[in-house]
C-alpha cells in the first residue's frame, strides 16, 4: 500500500478514486505516564512517555486507514492528513485521525 501526503504519486496514474478513508485511534495516557511526563515538564527536556504513546497512536491509525483502503479495493491513499487532539476530563486522552483519498494506481 502506497501512502502519501500528497496528492499524486510520482511515476504512477491514478486510475481509480475508490473514496475518502479514515483511521481513528483514541488512546488513554495512564497515572504514571502523566507524573513522567511531569517531571520532564519541570526539569525540561523532551517527554519519551508521551511521545512514545503518539508515535503508537499515529502508526495504529495510519494502519487502520490504510486496511480500509484495502477493504474498498484501493492500492494506494493519496493526500493523506494526520490530525491531533486532546479529549476527556483532565485531557487524559489522546485521539489521532489519519484521513486521505482511497485510490487505484497503475
Amino acid at each position: 500500500m502506497i501512502t502519501t501526503t500528497t496528492p499524486t504519486i510520482e511515476g504512477r496514474r491514478i486510475a481509480e478514486y475508490k473514496g475518502i478513508v479514515f483511521g481513528e485511534v483514541i488512546a488513554g495516557v495512564d497515572f504514571i505516564k502523566d507524573f513522567a511526563a511531569s517531571l520532564t515538564n519541570f526539569f525540561g527536556g523532551r517527554s519519551g512517555s508521551y511521545e512514545g504513546e503518539l508515535i503508537q497512536a499515529r502508526e495504529e491509525a495510519l494502519r487502520e486507514m490504510e486496511s480500509r483502503a484495502r477493504q474498498m479495493g484501493a492500492n494506494a491513499v493519496v493526500g493523506v492528513d494526520i490530525d491531533y487532539e486532546v479529549l476527556g476530563q483532565g485531557g487524559n486522552m489522546l485521539m489521532v485521525t489519519a484521513s486521505g483519498t482511497a485510490v487505484i494506481v497503475e
